[in-house]
Parts: C-alpha cells; sequence; structure tokens
C-alpha cells in the first residue's frame, strides 16, 4: 500500500490568535502538517523559499507587507496553492478578488461567531487544503488568465462531432478557480455576442455584487449581479447570488430569473445542479454547459439532464484546472461532449455560436 504524503502548509497571518486557531483547525486531519509560520508578507516569502511547502493559507492585512503583494511574490519566485482568508465585507471581497488575481487560488471566509462556525470552518479549511494539496505541481507562476494569452492552445478531446449554432442560453458552473477561470473565458466574448450568459459560482453572498462589479468592469459584455425578474438579453451576463439558488422560467415566450431561498440541507449556495436543471426544463436541447475548476461534484446532476434533453455539455480539463473535481465527476460520467483546456473555451464559445 502507498502512503501518500502529508500536505505541508505554511500558515501567515499577523494575529498570533488566529495562526493558533488555524493551526488547530488544520492538526485535525492526519493527512496534513504545519510547517512553518509567518506574520507577515516579507517573512512569508521568506519561509516560502525556505519551506517549500505544497499550501500556504494567506491573511489579506498585514504589516510590512499586505497579503496580496505577498501573493503577487510568491507567485513570481516559487509558485504555490495559496488560500486566502477574508473578511466577509464588500472592501473584504475586493481584496480578496484582487488576491485572486494576483495568483493565489480560492478563498475561506475569516469571521467565526460561534462553536458551531468554528466546526463547520474547520471542515472547510481541510477540504480545501487537502485538495489544493493533493496535485503537487508546480502552480503557474502569474494569473491564469494571463497566462492563456502565451500559452499555446490544446488540443480538445472529442466525443463526435462539435455541435454549432441553435444554441440559445450558454450557462457555467464553478467554484475553487472559478473566479479567474470565468474571467479568463469571458474576456474573449464580444458585446455583441448573440446569448446570454449565466454564472453559477460558489461565492458568499457578500462577494458576488463585488465579483460582478469587477467583471463588468473588465469585460466586453454587460455583467449583473442576477435578481427576480430579469429577463435574459444577448450579450448580457447573469451571476447568480451567492447564498441564494438561481432558477429560469418561462414567461410570455422570454426566459425571466428567479432568485430563491435556499431549502434546508442544500450544500451549495448557489447551486449548479440546481440552474442547470431549471435551464433543462425551459430550453431542452438549446444550452450550452460548460463546468470549470472546482471541488466536489456540484454540475453532473443538472449536466446529466441537459445532456438527456438534448444540449451540449463541456468541461475543463485536469491540466488547466485548480481542482479537477467538478470538471471530473461531469466527463467520468460521460456526459462531456468535449473536454477542453482552459485557455481553448472562450474562443470555442465564440465559434460554434
Amino acid at each position: 500500500m502507498v502512503m501518500r504524503a502529508k500536505v505541508k502548509v505554511l500558515i501567515v497571518d499577523d494575529s498570533a490568535f488566529f495562526r493558533r486557531r488555524i493551526h488547530q483547525m488544520l492538526q485535525t486531519d492526519d493527512g496534513i502538517e504545519v510547517v512553518g509560520f509567518a506574520g507577515d508578507g516579507v517573512a512569508a516569502l521568506r519561509e516560502a523559499r525556505r519551506l517549500k511547502p505544497d499550501v500556504i493559507t494567506m491573511d489579506v492585512e498585514m504589516p510590512v507587507m499586505d497579503g496580496i503583494t505577498a501573493v503577487r511574490n510568491i507567485m513570481k519566485e516559487v509558485p504555490t496553492s495559496i488560500l486566502m482568508f477574508s473578511s466577509l465585507t464588500h472592501e473584504g471581497a475586493r481584496a480578496t478578488l484582487d488576491a485572486l488575481d494576483a495568483g493565489a487560488a480560492d478563498f475561506l471566509p475569516k469571521q467565526q461567531d460561534n462553536a458551531v462556525d468554528r466546526q463547520a470552518s474547520a471542515r472547510a479549511l481541510v477540504r480545501r487544503v487537502k485538495a489544493l494539496g493533493q496535485r503537487r505541481r508546480p502552480m503557474t507562476a502569474m494569473p491564469q488568465r494571463m497566462v492563456n494569452e502565451h500559452t499555446a492552445p490544446v488540443a480538445p478531446k472529442p466525443r463526435g462531432e462539435l455541435r454549432r449554432g441553435n444554441y440559445k442560453l450558454v450557462m457555467i458552473g464553478a467554484s475553487t478557480g472559478g473566479p479567474v477561470a470565468i474571467q479568463s473565458v469571458l474576456t474573449h466574448l464580444p458585446a455583441n455576442y448573440p446569448l446570454p450568459v449565466v454564472l453559477v459560482v460558489h461565492m458568499p453572498s457578500t462577494f458576488t455584487p463585488a465579483y460582478a462589479e469587477r467583471l463588468n468592469s473588465q469585460l466586453n459584455l454587460t455583467v449583473k449581479e442576477a435578481e427576480s425578474g430579469d429577463y435574459l438579453k444577448p450579450g448580457h451576463v447573469y451571476l447568480a447570488p451567492g447564498g441564494k439558488q438561481l432558477v429560469l422560467e418561462s414567461r410570455g415566450g422570454s426566459t425571466v430569473v428567479k432568485i430563491k431561498e435556499s431549502a434546508p440541507g442544500q450544500t451549495y449556495k448557489p447551486s449548479v445542479d440546481i440552474s442547470f436543471g431549471s435551464a433543462a426544463r425551459v430550453y431542452t436541447a438549446s444550452v450550452l454547459a460548460v463546468v470549470l475548476t472546482g471541488m466536489g461534484a456540484d454540475g453532473k446532476q443538472g449536466a446529466q439532464l441537459l445532456k438527456s434533453c438534448g444540449s451540449s455539455v463541456w468541461s475543463q480539463d485536469e491540466a488547466s484546472c485548480v481542482v479537477y473535481g467538478m470538471p471530473q465527476a461531469v466527463e467520468k460520467a460521460g456526459i462531456s461532449d468535449r473536454v477542453f483546456a482552459l485557455s481553448d473555451i472562450g474562443p470555442m464559445l465564440t465559434k460554434v455560436v
């Protein structure tokens, strides 16, 4: 029996209390080893060079060198999977998105109000760290959206003829690594793109408004956080709000958004499965669904419904994923019509429409 090496973690935070708290959380799993600590960005860079950890947990606001600058420097010198801790505020969301742009792989909220929150946070932290540490391969030294502009495209994995035309909607689902991946994909779409695009990303409710604002400022398309009553229009992007569920309904020959509260026990808020499933009921064979990087298998059941109705499903390949969970679930189930490198998905979305 081959023993998997432990995931080596460097903890970076200017609060000794929080460094201890993260350490305690990570100690609950035998597959994780905390190899070092740092209290500011300069020390983080020094320890990253010395220890070469698999994963770094990083605070945003620190003295000497802030977390975003530290991420940028670490990704230039010793590319590593970095998990940011963020405050659940609009400014905290914007800072975290800056860190993701700088090369961080994922983020978690820093607030823990009670024992139940702390237990849930510990479980989430362990899952994220193990997922990010699993691959143990050199990370790209700059954000994926920048790398894509300079790397040669990878041939898509075929599963039959590439379908063109007859689409009425593009839907994209993602989780870990998704915010930067989505930005990379949508950068290729022109302002007059003839279809609406619906995004479902696992993000907290305080993050999705900031993410929609960022995408709207950086893309050719018009981007907004989706609201109940929105009619889907070509060249517009609708981001599912965090903490709720986005479903599509038919109304008078048009498609309208409905935002619903999550039912008790629903793991993902928003859920790719729920949104994909609603699109299958409205559009049947006219959806082009794309499953990008992320932990878990959310999107698999919804993609299966779309596929059974005659719609097309694409998934991101393993090599370009931050975490090959959601796309892997879709591909292994035989649902993917095409498996593309991230750098190819945007251009292909323009080609087939």
